[in-house]
């Protein structure tokens, strides 16, 4: 930021006084030569013709360099055929008359016809009364004032913008330094929280800085929470799985001679809870993707395909809005509504009805069944895990629906189970967050 700033500092210093200079410079020569035109014009109204047709000037002009020998400011009247009638100052010398003109316009040039002195002439050929000779006027001073004028001015001018330039970068460099400071503490506080001796950044920040301080504090308690749920999602499948174990343990230790079947059983529930847990454990790792987007209807229409070749009797009927989507993975919606459906075809009698509801900032998905239902005492017990209610003897591992909750919660949404009015069986409402509009 600081070598932008400088840059573009010098670059618009640079500009500027270029254009100051070319300013200043043709004001000072202007002047300048204005001077010589004035002695050019004195010059041309005294010129007269005197007796033998030479030319002279009949009242001396008022700067008295003109009398000085070598004074640097001269003048000289030529004419074809006539000898030149110079200044006193000219003393020995001669100027140069040879550079023709085709008009009688005043003409302005720099010579170098002197050796070590370079000048600046003015001059202009005119008619004088009584002579037919075109006489050429020429008024020349040393340039030696003009180009110290003129070295003097672009001096000030240098000494001037490098002044202000090295202001305005010293001025940029602090600001930004100072602006940016900051940002150090926020660096030297999170390193503070990196060593664990803080646990928060201080929120006396500037307002500028602000939004970012917020936004990492609420990054380490989103991160604490998540390691939270890490360590408790760890002591749950623990104890979960230490009971199992324990028997075992205890069945071998005695002997028991039923090992065989006490191995099997206790195996199958250690696996409900090892499924249980790897749902969770990968709806939780899903969950931090801001951009997490799936459509319901298509979500459904796949299920429905491999629901259909299990349970070739059932009739599943999708409705709503096919347009919504919800901020979830697609593997996670997939799954949760897989088991839904697959439990309404299971235990229901071969028709599944499916609606999808907008109710922003959520989407509803409403499966009925026409199944036997449960009575609403015991909707509670669906959610344990392990829980089943049907005594049929039917494949299942009792973990669907505590599955279905507990995603579901990751991601904010609900499920709710009760009585289907249309069809008698049971009415499963999953609420999940509304996706975004695309675009």
């Amino acid at each position: 930021m600081i070598g932008i700033a400088a840059l573009w500092i010098v670059v618009l210093l640079l500009a500027g006084g270029f254009a100051l200079d070319r300013i200043l410079t043709r004001t000072v020569v202007d002047n300048f030569d204005d001077q010589l035109e004035y002695n050019l014009n004195a010059m041309l109204i005294a010129a007269e013709i005197g007796p033998d047709g030479e030319v002279y000037l009949n009242r001396a002009l008022a700067d008295q360099r003109f009398f000085e020998a070598y004074s640097g400011l001269y003048y000289q009247i030529s004419g074809p055929g006539f000898e030149a009638f110079p200044s006193r100052s000219l003393w020995d010398r001669r100027l140069d008359p040879s550079i023709q003109h085709n008009d009688e316009d005043i003409h302005v040039r720099n010579s170098y016809e002197f050796d070590g002195e370079p000048l600046r002439i003015v001059e202009t050929d005119a008619y004088i009364p009584e002579s037919d000779v075109r006489w050429r006027f020429q008024v020349a001073q040393s340039r030696e004032e003009l180009d110290s004028q003129i070295r003097d001015l672009r001096t000030t001018l240098i000494q001037s913008f490098a002044a202000l330039g090295l202001g305005l970068i010293l001025m940029a460099a602090l600001q930004t330094l100072y602006g940016l400071w900051p940002l150090r503490r926020v660096a030297k506080e999170v390193a503070a929280i990196r060593t664990g001796q803080r646990q928060r950044i201080d929120p006396d920040f500037p307002r500028e800085i602000m939004p970012l301080t917020e936004e990492i504090n609420e990054l380490l308690e989103h991160n604490e929470k998540r390691a939270e749920e890490a360590r408790r999602h760890a002591g749950n499948l623990a104890h979960a799985l230490k009971t199992p174990l324990t028997v075992i343990t205890n069945a071998a230790t005695a002997k028991d001679a039923n090992l065989d079947e006490i191995v099997r059983r206790e195996a199958t529930v250690m696996r409900r809870q090892v499924d249980h847990h790897l749902a969770r454990a990968r709806a939780i790792g899903r969950r931090s993707s801001a951009q997490a987007r799936a459509n319901v209807a298509a979500s459904l229409d796949t299920i429905e395909r491999a629901v259909a070749r299990l349970y070739e009797g059932t009739t599943i009927d999708i409705t709503g809005d096919r347009e919504a989507c919800v901020r979830v993975e697609r593997q996670d919606l997939d799954e949760m509504l897989g088991n839904l459906i697959e439990n309404a075809a299971k235990y229901g009698g071969g028709r599944v009805f499916v609606e999808i509801v907008k109710s922003a900032p959520m989407i509803d998905i409403i499966i009925e069944d026409d199944g036997p239902g449960i009575p609403a005492e015991r909707v509670d017990e669906l959610f344990k895990r392990g829980a089943r209610l049907d005594d049929t003897g039917k494949p299942g591992t009792g973990l669907g629906l505590a599955i279905v909750r507990d995603v579901a919660e990751i991601y904010d949404g609900s499920i709710t189970l009760a009585s289907s009015e249309d069809l008698g069986g049971l009415m499963a409402t999953l609420s999940l967050p509304a996706a975004p509009e695309a675009g």
